[in-house]
């Protein structure tokens, strides 16, 4: 996204959170292609046959966004973080609503050692599991879990997540690894326990 754009995106954010509605129409065109590259990201970790798609994610979590009242989105970075947050909120929904007969076993550890963030979601077990892990991380670094958000739920890189979270990237680099390591430790106790 062009500097023009990213500043535009900005300025309909702060439109659409004063409630200004017509900022919508701007914006949409605006923020949708990386928004369904946002999703269809997070799809790949998916089982197959999930009946999302990218389409359907992008405009779950869109009307999720602009649902709320007090929508007080900073930039186009806080904007994209929120929206992966929210992406990832609705996938889960999705699995506890198909596991809900579904109780226990089969949960696998995925290691997070890559430093591209390959970690696989193939199931809602996992996913379950990944998001329990990152509310019990929120309990413990909150800074933490926004870097998570950012680079394995935005796909941002070391430097966009820094950026869009006010720190240095040597923070934010280091947040990354203490989140790998503990998110890492709470999959496998999951398991063993």
């Amino acid at each position: 996204m062009a500097h023009a754009d990213s500043h535009q995106v900005t300025l309909l954010l702060r439109d659409l959170g004063a409630g200004k509605r017509s900022a919508l129409n701007e914006l949409v065109p605006l923020v949708y292609a990386e928004l369904r590259r946002m999703a269809g990201r997070q799809l790949a970790r998916e089982r197959s046959g999930h009946t999302l798609d990218s389409v359907a994610l992008v405009n779950e979590a869109f009307l999720n966004l602009v649902g709320q009242d007090q929508l007080a989105l900073e930039n186009r970075a806080h904007f994209f973080g929120v929206s992966a947050n929210v992406m990832r909120r609705i996938l889960v929904d999705y699995a506890r609503a198909r596991n809900a007969d579904k109780r226990g076993g089969g949960v696998r550890p995925e290691s997070l050692d890559d430093v591209e963030v390959a970690l696989p979601v193939a199931d809602a077990e996992r996913l379950l599991a990944l998001d329990t892990a990152l509310k019990q991380l929120a309990t413990v670094d909150e800074e933490a879990v926004k870097i998570v958000e950012q680079r394995y739920f935005s796909g941002a890189t070391e430097e966009e997540a820094a950026r869009a979270l006010g720190i240095s990237p040597a923070t934010a680099r280091r947040r990354w690894a203490f989140a790998k390591a503990w998110l890492q430790r709470e999959l496998n106790e999951a398991i063993v326990s």
